[in-house]
């Protein structure tokens, strides 16, 4: 916000509550001044609770895959993320750059750094009782959140704010960081409660998700009494790591523009439009709509005639491999998270049209059990017509893609989205309603984070 920590009662005294954090001298805000482009020395660390190449759960994991191995070609990025199993398991033998110690009732963990097969850095949070264990990154299969979860992300967000003071690794500190939903917003608060000057850059994938805790779990996460204000971490009478995130960072990003617009009103702004309002009339709320690598381009572009072989073997083969007869009518495809947000229910009630007119529909996803029990019951009642697959698989999901004719995308609201690309990209339609990034992106595709992070550089 415009005004200092200073002048909204927070004068960078030090704390009396005995966290380990207490509030350094405020850095100053406002909206940062066109600056430069981007220089080739900077140094970015991307920090991310997922991540494709080890554990993902849906379209940050994704993002964190492609981004910053396009950013490479504009500086030194590398990829912080929690040492989940997976991690552990891709390089076991990965160097260990520095014993950290404990803080406030976050554990004490190692930074481990290991490379790529293609070159890309990344950094682990090595702390086998946070991340050690079966599931997803936030919570078990069977569905649920890791009670901990509050502890688990403010180790991430704090090793983040470690890293960009320079004590997790001596002879590496980044120029710019940025943070990636409410997992990781917190680094941007902690940041400034060490007085760090560095700037912060955190995009919004999904503004439903907002970390929320108890005000009691203060002390826990090492956050400073003031910080629990209007103007900090406060948010309704709890904590919220994302309200943190968007209030304390450089600048804020979403996935596409025009969910950037959307979250600024009161319909879909989840009580943080007016604070993300203000964020924009500074100019610090930008939307950047998420983009696709070339792995997705069909065989031969350009050959009409061999993308059209490709399509019809590739329908072929998802038929038979999900057990429907041969047909001449269009296939359908859900692929996607099975959750209220993207319509399932919605695409559900049309399979009856679909259906009567001799399409097809393939469905694969997981999520919310009612909606799970409604797909494999659809498929049951229409056996030749329809086929589910709960759970998800990435070699499997391509060839649905490839397969597919149209896609069935009716989202309720959407940030931006990655399947109706995927889907486009191999000749298949996404049926979508006009929200959020389905509007963008049913369309052009674009990437502006060079110029984000030069703005923040030369603030």
């Amino acid at each position: 916000m415009a005004e200092s920590l200073k002048e909204t009662g927070i004068d960078g005294g030090p704390s009396t509550s005995g966290h380990a954090l207490t509030y350094a001298q405020a850095v100053k805000d406002g909206a940062p001044d066109p600056g430069p482009k981007l220089p080739g020395t900077t140094r970015l660390l991307f920090v991310t609770s997922e991540m494709g190449d080890f554990i993902k759960a849906g379209g940050l994991g994704e993002v964190s895959t492609a981004l910053p191995r396009q950013l490479r070609t504009l500086c030194d990025v590398r990829v912080l993320l929690p040492g989940f199993r997976q991690v552990r398991t891709a390089s076991p033998a990965m160097d260990i750059v520095r014993e950290m110690p404990r803080t406030a009732s976050l554990p004490p963990w190692s930074l481990g750094r290991f490379r790529t097969p293609d070159g890309l850095t990344i950094y682990a949070v090595l702390c086998d009782e946070l991340y050690d264990r079966e599931g997803s990154p936030y919570g078990p299969f069977s569905g649920g959140d890791f009670v901990d979860n509050d502890i688990r992300f403010a180790r991430l967000s704090l090793a983040a704010a470690e890293i960009a003071a320079g004590e997790a690794d001596p002879n590496w500190k980044p120029d710019v960081v940025h943070v990636n939903d409410w997992p990781s917003a917190l680094a941007s608060g902690y940041m400034r409660w060490k007085g760090l000057a560095t700037p912060s850059i955190l995009t919004i994938h999904n503004l439903a998700y907002q970390g929320l805790y108890q005000p009691s779990r203060m002390t826990a996460l090492g956050i400073p009494d003031l910080a629990f204000s209007v103007n900090g971490a406060e948010f309704h009478g709890k904590i919220s790591f994302l309200k943190s995130g968007i209030y304390y960072s450089s600048h804020v990003t979403t996935v596409s523009e025009t969910y950037a617009h959307e979250i600024t009103t009161a319909e879909h702004g989840c009580g943080l439009d007016g604070l993300l309002r203000q964020r924009m009339q500074e100019g610090r709320l930008t939307g950047i709509v998420n983009g696709i690598d070339d792995s997705w381009d069909p065989p031969a572009p350009g050959a009409t005639r061999g993308v059209r072989q490709w399509k019809r073997r590739s329908a072929e083969d998802i038929r038979k491999s999900f057990d429907l007869p041969p047909s001449r009518g269009p296939l359908f495809s859900i692929i996607s998270r099975l959750v209220h947000q993207k319509g399932i229910d919605l695409s559900i009630e049309a399979a009856e049209t679909i259906i009567a007119r001799g399409g097809q529909l393939v469905v694969t996803g997981r999520g919310e059990p009612r909606l799970e029990e409604a797909v494999e019951r659809l498929a049951r009642q229409h056996p030749r017509s329809v086929a589910a697959r709960i759970g998800f698989d990435d070699a499997e999901a391509r060839r649905i893609f490839a397969a597919s004719d149209f896609l069935l995308m009716p989202s309720r609201f959407e940030p931006c989205g990655l399947s109706q690309m995927y889907a486009q990209r191999s000749g298949a339609l996404p049926i979508a309603y006009r929200t959020g990034g389905l509007v963008d992106t049913i369309g052009r595709p674009t990437n502006r984070y060079a110029d984000v992070y030069a703005r923040a550089l030369a603030s």
